[in-house]
């Protein structure tokens, strides 16, 4: 057994299988590359404090500040020093990043940060620009076999090669594609399956990040940290698509203003920085106002005007799409869950704590860089630094020890027929996640969620995971008894000093780590 499995095809998967070369890897993916991810969605960019006057100290400051006392400051420093190599990376795989007429990179600031640091494309294309180079260079590159339609369902854990149960190493996965299960066999599992955001019925995220990741790793015995901690978007279309378009917050970087109804600025009053306050709290701001009847627009007459279709092309597609004018009106946004600051506990290395043989980067991973509430364009940023990191350590760990062989796969027979969807099912869970445990929670309503989510979580079916990992996000929301970052509790608004919790299947137990 000698072979490196991706589970995931979207950014993080991509590059890590890229930085591997010429090691051999094999990557699953259930939709072709490029769709499903959302990786190819980020508008805003990468975050590098490569600019004149920012420097490493400042992107580090930012960050630990947007993450409100919860941030692991050495992994912090680790991820924006590395920045500058990454993007260097990026380019040289093909990234036409945006360039001034001297050759320079074209740099722009989002929200909470102090400079002009976020390296985009074309305004609001990064991520789409972003995938298309990497998947280019992944189909011109011998030693990665990309698997296309398959679908992977656990982990392979333990001498016996159960799927469940066992804390042994991971020694390779089962997926489903075309109505076979296959069973592939690894040295090296790597996890790349994104976020959670399909948890709720509110999102930006395509439909297959509803948190496989998570529930693979969670059976598979690995810790789970920071699950309550959910960053919703204050600026997502509300024209009731599923998944909602994504205004970025680049828009608010060059000036859009957030309005009522009325046209009054609503931010003012919240806080210092208006617009460009820290997600999370613009989030808190948007559905106040949307909550009191008054609605929530983002107003870039002014700011942006008849630049829009040029300088924002995704944003303004979506819009006319919609049958709205952003050059001569305003436009309707509510906050919507993108991104999800918990996952697998790693190490700086992508190595999942306590799970030999298992990796995670990503979404899907803790690393500790964005704490509780992440800064904007950090989540690119982390996809490639620890990308690379998990490379670099593959690769170490695969010196003298192996040969070069991809994973292949083993024709296990006819998949088990699938239990129906459910659609209605899957909807409840949505609908309930998104009144109980959104953009603001309390007690009464998390625990009324949780009786519903604790027996649809007993299961075996992708409903049970979802309720499962539905279920973790909600108990550990419950157990945090303060307000920070992305989790606002109206019946404890305060906050106390720094902690992180993890969830660990054994018991189904909640652990309080303290950490300073």
């Amino acid at each position: 057994m000698s072979s490196i499995l991706i589970i995931g095809g979207g950014l993080a998967g991509l590059f890590t299988a890229l930085k591997l070369s010429p090691l051999p890897c094999t990557v699953l993916t259930p939709t072709p590359l490029g769709e499903g991810a959302s990786s190819a969605w980020a508008q805003g960019g990468v975050a590098a404090a490569i600019g004149e006057g920012d420097s490493i100290e400042s992107h580090v400051a930012d960050t630990l500040v947007a993450g409100a006392g919860l941030c692991d400051e050495a992994m912090v420093r680790l991820m924006v020093s590395e920045a500058s190599d990454r993007i260097i990376d990026l380019l040289e795989y093909g990234v036409p990043f945006d360039r001034d007429l001297e050759g320079k990179l074209v740099q722009s600031r989002e929200a909470a940060h102090s400079h002009n640091r976020v390296v985009r494309v074309r305004g609001d294309m990064a991520g789409r620009k972003i995938m298309e180079a990497l998947i280019a260079a992944v189909r011109s590159t011998p030693s990665i076999r990309v698997i296309e339609g398959a679908e992977a369902i656990g982990l392979i854990t333990g001498a016996n090669g159960a799927v469940t149960g066992a804390n042994g190493a991971v020694t390779g996965a089962r997926a489903v594609k075309g109505g076979r299960q296959l069973r592939f066999e690894a040295s090296h599992v790597v996890l790349a399956t994104g976020g959670a955001g399909q948890i709720f019925a509110v999102t930006t995220n395509p439909k297959e990040a509803w948190g496989s990741g998570l529930a693979m790793a969670f059976r598979a015995g690995a810790r789970l940290v920071n699950m309550e901690f959910v960053q919703f978007h204050p600026t997502a279309l509300d024209i009731g698509r599923d998944p909602a378009p994504l205004a970025t917050e680049a828009l608010r970087g060059e000036g859009a203003k957030l309005v009522d109804r009325n046209g009054e600025r609503f931010m003012l009053k919240l806080h210092k920085d208006a617009e460009l306050a820290p997600r999370d709290v613009v989030a808190r701001g948007v559905f106040a106002s949307i909550q009191a009847g008054n609605g929530a627009y983002l107003d870039c007459r002014e700011a942006i005007g008849a630049k829009f279709p040029e300088m924002f092309p995704t944003v303004h597609a979506a819009c006319v799409a919609a049958g709205i004018d952003p050059v001569s009106g305003v436009i309707p946004v509510a906050p919507a869950a993108h991104y999800h600051m918990g996952g697998v506990q790693v190490d700086s290395d992508g190595s999942v704590i306590g799970v030999p043989g298992l990796y995670a980067v990503g979404e899907v991973a803790h690393t500790g860089v964005h704490g509780a509430n992440r800064l904007a364009s950090n989540s690119l940023l982390e996809a490639v630094v620890f990308g690379s990191r998990v490379a670099d350590a593959l690769k170490r760990d695969w010196v003298g020890r192996f040969g070069n062989r991809a994973a292949s796969p083993h024709d296990e027979g006819d998949a088990h027929p699938k239990a129906p969807e459910e659609p209605e099912q899957i909807l409840q869970i949505r609908q309930l996640m998104q009144r109980h445990c959104g953009v603001l929670r309390h007690s009464t309503g998390l625990g009324q969620a949780l009786h519903v989510l604790v027996p649809l979580s007993e299961g075996s079916n992708r409903i049970a995971s979802l309720a499962q990992i539905a279920r973790l996000m909600a108990e550990a929301a419950l157990d945090r008894e303060e307000s920070r970052g992305g989790h606002s509790r109206t019946d404890f608004p305060g906050s106390w000093p720094g902690s992180v919790w993890t969830i660990q299947q054994r018991g189904q137990s909640l652990r309080h780590q303290s950490q300073t």
